[in-house]
């Protein structure tokens, strides 16, 4: 049987990341992440090579912006974007959405950046690597 946890929670400029699942308890293979999306939110373009995203809408509207459409999702609605899909997001008033990483670790991803210095966030080369260590891959 299971007991409960509490994991860490992150708050950046544009969201506040609550992690509900970690990593570290499914060998890697999932993470559920409750994301607080502050208004003017907005994720660049990336994609990645082997994980898999599961978006739950609780509150607000999440618009993703894909290569030939975007999608306004709302509170109940679901979306799953799989492995080598560009996408991108955009949050103008603010919501609430969990999302679920598979074959992904995105809470050590958070765990990391929120170790790092304002001088590493400037290292474009740094950042990069450090996104590809996590699976995630910008223009």
């Amino acid at each position: 049987m299971s007991t409960f946890q509490q994991y860490e929670n992150y708050n950046y400029s544009e969201d506040h990341c609550f992690v509900k699942l970690s990593s570290n308890n499914t060998n890697g293979e999932l993470c559920l992440v409750e994301d607080r999306i502050k208004p003017d939110f907005y994720l660049p373009r990336h994609h990645h090579k082997i994980m898999t995203e599961v978006f739950y809408i609780l509150e607000g509207e999440v618009e993703l912006i894909f290569d030939k459409e975007s999608i306004i999702c709302r509170p109940g609605d679901t979306i799953t974007i799989p492995p080598n899909i560009w996408h991108a997001a955009r949050c103008e008033k603010g919501g609430k959405m969990l999302t679920i990483f598979k074959n992904g670790q995105f809470d050590l991803y958070l765990k990391k950046m929120s170790k790092m210095s304002n001088s590493e966030f400037k290292d474009k080369d740094l950042m990069k690597s450090v996104s590809a260590e996590f699976d995630i891959y910008e223009e």
